[in-house]
């Protein structure tokens, strides 16, 4: 190794393919299927130069003003430069991993949507029982049917839109707090209300999903609900203690 090599930052192109090959392996070994691994990994990867395009953003914007305009004006264009060409590259990582296409996020109408991957709904699971417990406690729901239930949200979106639902769903959570914190105090468990009945789903972590696509496409998440044949009552429930807990924000009709 000369010191060239000893002086690089960070690991070369060979390093990262074989780092992402042995933790596809080594996901293998706990029963990841490879497939499955390799879109996690894509989206990480993506991620990653996201938040690098944000930090470089910031940079963009304190370029040294002592140093005189044209310096100014060159640094601005240089950065813009990079963190164009890092946003280019996260959005095309992104879509290799998820299989989204050009006309993922777009178009008129239901066009037809991609099935839910495994991957997909493990990925919704691990954001909505943080954010059910920071407003209730956890009580029991069948798991397949909450499987179910999940399957049914993420149906309503595009493979583009359920890579980017961590970020989507917390987003929610945070401007709608007092509203949810109101109606699950007043409906979940813990509150006077049993949990067999309309109300039920209000005692499983799916109910902040639900809940969210319901403030968002009522309808996509009816035609989803109503093909999974699942309970109408649950939704008419949820609708009903969302009404009486956020009037202001209340639920498209």
């Amino acid at each position: 190794m000369n010191a060239t090599e000893e002086g690089r930052l960070g690991p070369a192109e060979a390093d990262v393919r074989n780092a992402k090959t042995t933790l596809v392996q080594l996901l293998a070994r706990a029963g990841v299927y490879s497939g499955d691994a390799e879109e996690l990994i894509g989206i990480v990867e993506a991620g990653a130069l996201a938040l690098a395009r944000e930090e470089l953003d910031v940079l963009a914007r304190d370029a040294p003003g002592e140093k005189g305009g044209p310096y100014a004006s060159g640094w601005a264009d240089g950065a813009r430069t990079v963190t164009g060409g890092l946003g280019a590259r996260a959005e095309r990582i992104l879509r290799q991993a998820v299989g989204a296409t050009a006309e993922d996020e777009g178009g008129s109408g239901r066009a037809p949507l991609p099935p839910v991957g495994r991957m997909e709904l493990e990925r919704a699971k691990v954001v909505v029982l943080p954010l059910y417990l920071s407003f209730s406690t956890v009580s029991d729901l069948d798991p397949e049917v909450s499987e179910q239930v999940l399957t049914a949200v993420l149906r309503t979106m595009t493979a583009r839109q359920r890579a980017g639902y961590a970020d989507r769903l917390t987003r929610f959570a945070a401007a709608r707090h007092d509203s949810v914190e109101r109606m699950y105090a007043e409906y979940g468990p813990g509150s006077p209300i049993a949990i067999h009945g309309r109300y039920s789903l209000l005692h499983s972590p799916t109910s902040i999903a639900v809940l969210e696509r319901l403030t968002t496409t009522p309808d996509a998440l009816r035609e989803e609900w109503d093909a999974a044949e699942l309970p109408p009552a649950w939704l008419e429930g949820l609708m009903t203690a969302w009404t009486a807990s956020a009037p202001a924000d209340g639920l498209p009709a």
